[in-house]
């Protein structure tokens, strides 16, 4: 076993149990378990950090072409975004999402063998920072909201049921915090959706000469992206809220993570990130 994949281990045990105790404690009504958990995912992702970086300054073009660091990167990533917001929105809630999600991202980065993806060095930076940048910050940003999406409708219902809030649920915040969540969101993810996938697009037209061919990852792409621009739509522009968005970005991030995972792997696409 090499260095490298040592410390991937490494960071996949802190992931794990920074997740598990993360969890454990919110269940439990522990901020004390909450801030352990948080602080276990947080060492990892200060090794996860220097990992790609030092990965990327080594060999930067050849690192973008393997299935496996994309995985790595979007586990990276949803961890970024997820300390970013507890910062500034004292939102420790997401970890309940982030932390265990980050964690099935990364493993399954180390169980993919390496897969090669097409990408013309030319290209390389465009591709790694429009394309890919905007998605995955995209994609972060709905995998909080989604959280706050469900996590709305849970105390929501309770409390039309006259429910009496206790444990778990006792220690989260108002519904208005979960809301103001999904509006940053929605108004924040859309646009970098949209860029990213209009980036991709191009990148297409310059790898297989053509902009669209029916791809079943750019087709999903399409319709993942016509959902999120009604839920922009009625979100920002006409100031939907509540239940309804909710569940929404709920239905969107589950796509979105059905097509990244399902299309890549049992599909033939141009995405594949079979070996």
């Amino acid at each position: 076993m090499d260095f490298i994949k040592i410390v991937d281990a490494l960071i996949a045990a802190l992931y794990f149990c920074g997740a598990a105790v993360h969890v454990g404690g919110a269940v439990a009504g522990r901020a004390r378990a909450v801030r352990a958990g948080a602080a276990l995912t947080l060492c990892g992702f200060a090794m996860h950090t220097g990992v790609l970086g030092v990965m990327l300054a080594v060999q930067w073009s050849a690192e973008l072409t393997r299935s496996d660091f994309y995985f790595s990167l979007l586990a990276w990533s949803l961890l970024l975004i997820f300390f970013v917001l507890w910062w500034r929105l004292s939102a420790s809630f997401l970890g309940l999402v982030a932390a265990p999600l980050a964690l099935i991202l990364f493993v399954s980065s180390m169980a993919l063998g390496g897969g090669r993806l097409p990408l013309p060095p030319a290209l390389s930076g465009l591709f790694f920072g429009l394309h890919i940048g905007a998605l995955f910050t995209a994609i972060g940003l709905l995998a909080m909201a989604c959280a706050a999406g469900a996590a709305y409708i849970a105390i929501d219902h309770k409390i039309k049921a006259k429910e009496k809030l206790s444990g778990f649920f006792k220690t989260l915040p108002p519904l208005s915090t979960f809301d103001r969540m999904n509006r940053l969101a929605v108004s924040a993810g859309f646009p970098l959706y949209t860029l990213g996938l209009l980036s991709g697009f191009i990148w297409a037209g310059f790898t297989w000469g053509k902009t669209f061919s029916w791809d079943p990852k750019e087709v999903a792409a399409i319709f993942i992206w016509l959902l999120y621009a009604f839920l922009f739509h009625q979100r920002v522009m006409l100031g939907w809220q509540g239940r309804k968005t909710a569940w929404m970005v709920i239905w969107v991030f589950g796509l979105t993570l059905a097509s990244m995972i399902g299309i890549n792997f049992l599909l033939p696409t141009h995405h594949s990130f079979k070996s």
